[in-house]
């Protein structure tokens, strides 16, 4: 694996300044297709305002989950799907007029993927109803190649129900550019991957433990990448981690579900690091809003926001003004205004409206992985012949 490193203040600051500056940027949303949903759909998005145009429509299966590769040109989204066809695809993208092409798709031979993430060298599934993580090598042009490596993690959990059988649910490189970190929502835990190769991983061991029959789902690091963050769905709870090179130590629990609805979802952080927000479904459905106190990582709740029907996903555009939430049972993407002092949100009433909409991504967006310590690694895609 090659690495070049940079001076993190300097690249942050230049990514900032450049997001800032750009009001338009391109909105990408994933689906279920059981409805009328025909896959992907890709819009321009004013990141200011709140304004949105469609531009392109890719029918492909169920792809409840998408990210994007650091240039943009490629998408990779899951189809999940609960059986043998499950798998990943890869889509190219011009981002200038927001154009999708699928290229190819690989069996992830786990049933429900439900997350990918991506280094530019591989890309990584996690497995709902497998249970597993799968890694696919990528070409120098992107292309998926077929899947290399299967890891499974607990096969039976403390919850009966929910943790019946083995379940993954967020895998995310991490930001040192070392391996992966992956949640095992039965397990109740977060399992870490290192590198052996470029593209290849093998299993170190268990980063972190959480109580039992929390049902970890989704984690988000800190811009600066001290802290850890974890939501808990079955729980309610948001764990707070003091974050080091991929070894992880708890420092904080926080109720984010104060009404047992066991269906807290999604995490992100603003880009400024100074507010949190985790969505709840099933009962009470909204956005939980924690400020954070930057220097140790501690949260503090400040409010709560009430939105449509079952908030799957959401994000924060990268400027840092807006919230996009989708509600997955109300066919809507709601755009909330974040205020810059308090964090509490303001409902724009500007919906757009996609069936069953599951997962929003942005492009560009920053990604700037940092050490934790003034410096960052970029990974720059290895050719393996």
């Amino acid at each position: 694996m090659t690495y070049k490193s940079f001076l993190a203040s300097a690249i942050l600051a230049c990514s900032s300044l450049s997001l800032m500056a750009q009001d338009n940027i391109k909105l990408l949303v994933g689906t279920y297709t059981n409805g009328s949903s025909k896959g992907i759909y890709s819009f321009e998005l004013n990141q200011r305002t709140g304004d949105v145009t469609a531009l392109d429509t890719l029918e492909i299966t169920n792809p409840s989950y998408l990210t994007l590769s650091l240039d943009g040109s490629m998408i990779y989204a899951v189809n999940e799907t609960n059986d043998k066809n499950a798998a990943l695809s890869a889509i190219s993208f011009d981002s200038e007029n927001g154009k999708m092409r699928f290229v190819n798709s690989a069996l992830t031979k786990g049933e429900d993927p439900c997350f990918v993430d991506t280094n530019g060298n591989m890309a990584v599934t996690a497995n709902y109803s497998g249970g597993s993580m799968s890694v696919f090598p990528l070409s120098g042009t992107g292309q998926l190649e077929n899947m290399t490596q299967l890891f499974s993690g607990a096969q039976q959990g403390f919850d009966k129900e929910r943790q019946e059988k083995g379940h993954f649910h967020c895998v995310r490189f991490t930001p040192e550019g070392n391996g992966v970190l992956v949640v095992d929502f039965t397990g109740d835990a977060l399992l870490r991957y290192d590198f052996v190769t470029p593209t290849k991983l093998k299993y170190v061991g268990v980063a972190a433990q959480l109580p039992k029959g929390s049902g970890a789902r989704h984690f988000t690091f800190s811009d600066d990448s001290k802290y850890l963050y974890v939501m808990s769905e079955l729980s309610g709870a948001v764990t707070v981690f003091n974050y080091n090179k991929g070894n992880l130590t708890k420092k904080q629990t926080i109720a984010a579900d104060k009404h047992n609805a066991r269906g807290g979802a999604d995490i992100h952080l603003t880009p400024n690091g100074k507010f949190l927000y985790v969505s709840n479904r099933l009962k009470n459905d909204g956005i939980t809003i924690f400020k954070v106190n930057k220097a140790t990582g501690i949260l503090t709740e400040v409010g709560f926001q009430p939105t449509d029907k079952h908030p799957r996903q959401f994000n924060i555009t990268p400027n840092g003004e807006l919230l996009l939430c989708a509600s997955r049972d109300n066919n809507t993407i709601q755009v909330f205004k974040i205020n810059q002092n308090t964090g509490a949100l303001t409902n724009l009433n500007k919906d757009i409206k996609v069936d069953k909409a599951v997962c929003v991504q942005f492009y560009p967006a920053i990604m700037v992985p940092d050490t934790g310590v003034g410096g960052f690694q970029v990974i720059e895609r290895t050719v393996v012949k």
